[in-house]
């Protein structure tokens, strides 16, 4: 269950990312200086975290040995994830961003095959290529579903280049995130602990993050005060808080990908906690009814997956898998 609290917790601060986003951009602050500081301001707290718990060292060690799989997996984990989602901000509300983003509890389940499963032998533990939850995928249609119905009651006010503009650039991100997080897991397998995987993806994404911020620089001139002191919020609630503590539930579950695909799914509640810090801070107008009925569609798409992860599993018995013993 802790693991399922710490993702509950997560989806609380990364909410933030929504409502200042919005927020941002609603005032005349652009996309890329809402991505690009976010993770420039990231890095002076997450060195004092880690330095402060002697880990700097370790870690700065294992980038060392593994440069191209930090590199890699922190642009698509990092870049790919969070520079799509302020681009976003500009085509819709929070809460709608923040609903369309759950399509990243399906990409989590599609992405399955992609990894290992760790399974005890009498020969010893084996690593098997993990399969498809068919039931966890069928469960997060009900989120998808959710998702389409609030996008049909928002595309009767607005273009169609502009819905499409609000999708495909977080679907792109709902892909991205697990993907690199997951892989990144794999890079590390239990020697980096949740603060300094943060750090290290933070560190290794950051020359992209400059030159983002420099073409900002270029093209819209600097940021205002008011979007530099919403970033540094944003950047402690969403990239430090909250990332850790969603890295951390996906620590507990590792090897597990059913488990792994619950976590995954509670990030559906930064719906509610994106709709409730727009309507408190902004003063934004409830939804319609038919975005309410889709909300209660993605909650409830939460809450089956999380129902069905801590159901009875079923044993895993090997046979002569090809794998090798690790």
């Amino acid at each position: 269950m802790r693991p399922i609290v710490y993702g509950l917790l997560a989806s609380f601060f990364f909410a933030f990312t929504f409502v200042l986003n919005r927020a941002m951009d609603v005032s005349g602050g652009h996309w890329i200086w809402s991505a690009s500081l976010r993770y420039l301001f990231m890095v002076p707290f997450l060195l004092l975290i880690v330095m402060k718990r002697k880990n700097l060292g370790a870690l700065l060690t294992h980038m060392h040995r593994h440069p191209g799989p930090w590199f890699i997996w922190s642009f698509i984990g990092f870049v790919l994830f969070y520079a799509p989602l302020s681009f976003a901000a500009a085509y819709g509300p929070g809460w709608l961003i923040a609903g369309t983003w759950q399509i990243t509890i399906i990409a989590g389940s599609l992405l399955v095959p992609l990894f290992h499963e760790r399974i005890n032998t009498p020969h010893g533990p084996i690593n098997v290529r993990g399969k498809l939850p068919v039931k966890g995928l069928l469960l997060s249609c009900v989120i998808l579903l959710g998702v389409a119905v609030m996008q049909v009651e928002h595309a009767k006010s607005i273009s169609q280049a502009e819905l499409l503009l609000g999708i495909l650039p977080v679907v792109l991100a709902a892909f991205a995130y697990p993907l690199g997080n997951r892989k990144m897991m794999e890079v590390c397998r239990g020697q980096i602990d949740a603060y300094q995987r943060v750090l290290g993806m933070t560190l290794a994404s950051l020359p992209f993050w400059l030159l983002l911020a420099g073409y900002g620089w270029a093209i819209v001139g600097p940021p205002s005060a008011g979007q530099t002191m919403q970033s540094i919020v944003v950047a402690v609630s969403s990239g430090v808080i909250a990332t850790v503590l969603f890295f951390a539930a996906t620590d507990m579950v590792k090897g597990n990908t059913g488990r792994l695909a619950a976590v995954e799914a509670t990030q559906s509640g930064e719906v509610l906690f994106a709709l409730l810090g727009e309507v408190l801070l902004l003063s934004t107008s409830l939804p319609a009814f038919w975005s309410w009925a889709g909300m209660f569609l993605v909650v409830l798409g939460m809450i089956l997956h999380s129902l069905y992860s801590h159901g009875p599993e079923p044993k895993k018995v090997a046979k002569n898998v090809p794998e090798s013993v690790t």
